[in-house]
């Protein structure tokens, strides 16, 4: 296994990377709200994970990455209001386009994306702890977290006490002991999603969602946690608080990674601001492997303006220029055979060395805009050769070609390019998308059920409902 040093959120310094249990790993990403459609501000901080999770499995760690679908909580519920829609049905089919966008994207290295609904039980043994415990107390049908009863409240986001706002995504609740407190189960409301606990019917709250996924999933104590700058307080902070005083365990995770802003006119980009560029619509403009390029050709920790209308089109050029020199080679090799030139030694043990050299710039904090620096530069060298390219045999082109094999492994750089490129792997959308139908029918919501079938027999697919819960899917067969 490599070794990697990685900058940690909560001790403010690059830490080398050592997991609780070797070769094994345990991920989580904060993942998708999924209330409305993804903005490119999504696509981020997923990329910089995606690189993150292959880098990890190219080095010889056994990585299972959970991210997680916060698929109720009041932004899902005021947007259904608007809509007229069920919450978790529109939940569900933002999440079935986000999926769509990260395949574009080349984002395939997800283990799980579990639902926060499915782990109510889970929730519901949280607050049992934490109540028992003195840590939470109920109000009026609602729990809230005590957060004076965590001290370290604060640590990871630099948060004083006096600056520390009510963790919740709404307005303070009167009910509230002090005004940081937060809810970790909201008292139902009419006509919302709601489930029996001994506090009364409710639904849980932002925080104890992913603490209670990640405790099933991942256990008390796991190793690398990461999401958006933005959710260092007060969701981090949260989990941190819930999780520690729940279990008595500590510290919840040994390593906090987060992804910078992505910031437009000063501002980040966010949906309750209005100012977001939408993902699906930005990937059918310029392509998936243009809009991932930009995000990696800088520092996932540093803030990314983006400027509408330039950006992108300057990527699309830079991303020409870089890939370039590889789909030269990939004709080569197309036309090439056994016979033709060998490289000369040295340029033969510069196309060796370099993709260590990259996993080596990769180590430092998952650089990958310093090995799009250096892929650049070996284009140069590659460009440089001009017609003699041709004259190289297959296996010369092979040992050129090496560099760009890192970069479609471990940036997903290139992929495109590549006749067998994994974006066509469908599994995950579609097991996904079973689930989702899954859930829909275990809610009693079989017109939403029968839509994500009948929109899997349109793109080919058959579903097998089979004993046990269980559903088998194929390709639909053609007609004779």
């Amino acid at each position: 296994m490599r070794r990697f040093q990685v900058y940690d959120s909560l001790s403010r310094s690059l830490r080398l990377f050592v997991p609780i249990t070797p070769p094994r790993v345990g991920m989580f990403v904060c993942g998708l709200t999924p209330y409305a459609e993804s903005h490119i501000g999504h696509g981020r901080t997923f990329v910089s994970f995606d690189v993150v999770a292959r880098a990890l499995r190219r080095w010889g760690y056994r990585l299972f990455y959970v991210q997680n679908v916060t698929n109720l909580d009041d932004k899902v519920i005021a947007r259904a209001a608007e809509e007229g829609a069920d919450p978790l049905a529109l939940a569900e089919r933002h999440f079935q386009g986000y999926l769509a966008s990260m395949a574009e994207l080349g984002v395939r290295s997800v283990n799980l994306y579990p639902f926060a609904t499915d782990y109510i039980p889970e929730i519901l043994a949280q607050m049992r702890s934490l109540v028992d415990r003195g840590s939470a107390y109920a109000a009026g049908g609602s729990v809230y977290y005590s957060v004076a009863k965590f001290p370290s409240y604060g640590a990871l986001s630099g948060q004083r006490r006096e600056e520390q706002l009510a963790g919740t995504r709404v307005a303070p609740e009167p009910l509230k002991r002090a005004p940081e407190d937060f809810a970790i189960w909201k008292a139902a409301t009419p006509g919302e999603p709601s489930w029996e606990s001994a506090w009364g019917p409710g639904r849980p709250g932002w925080h104890i969602e992913d603490t209670a996924i990640t405790g099933r999933l991942l256990g008390a104590r796991y190793d690398l946690h990461g999401g958006g700058m933005e959710l260092k307080f007060p969701h981090h902070e949260g989990e941190i608080a819930i999780s520690e005083a729940a279990t008595g365990e500590s510290p919840l995770v040994n390593y906090w990674m987060h992804a910078g802003l992505l910031n437009m006119k000063g501002e980040k980009m966010a949906k309750s601001l209005g100012n977001v560029v939408r993902l699906d619509r930005t990937i059918e403009r310029f392509g998936g492997d243009v809009l991932r390029f930009y995000y990696l050709n800088a520092h996932y920790r540093s803030p990314l303006d983006f400027e509408e209308g330039k950006s992108l089109e300057e990527a699309r050029e830079a991303y020409d220029r870089l890939i370039a020199p590889y789909r030269r080679l990939l004709r080569a090799l197309g036309r090439g055979g056994a016979t033709g030139r060998s490289l000369p030694a040295e340029l033969a043990r510069s196309a060796a060395d370099l993709p260590e050299r990259l996993d080596a710039t990769l180590a430092d904090d998952f650089n990958a805009r310093e090995a799009v620096a250096q892929l650049f530069t070996w284009g140069r060298r590659v460009g440089s050769l001009g017609d003699d390219l041709e004259e190289y045999s297959e296996t010369a082109l092979t040992e050129l070609a090496a560099p760009y094999r890192w970069a479609s492994e471990v940036l997903g750089l290139g992929e495109a390019e590549e006749g067998n490129s994994p974006r066509l792997d469908l599994g995950p959308a579609i097991e996904a998308a079973i689930a989702a139908r899954t859930r829909a029918r275990g809610r009693g919501d079989f017109a939403e059920s029968d839509r994500i079938r009948d929109e899997l027999r349109a793109a080919g697919i058959e579903l097998e409902d089979a004993g046990g819960g269980r559903t088998r899917w194929r390709p639909a067969r053609s007609d004779p």
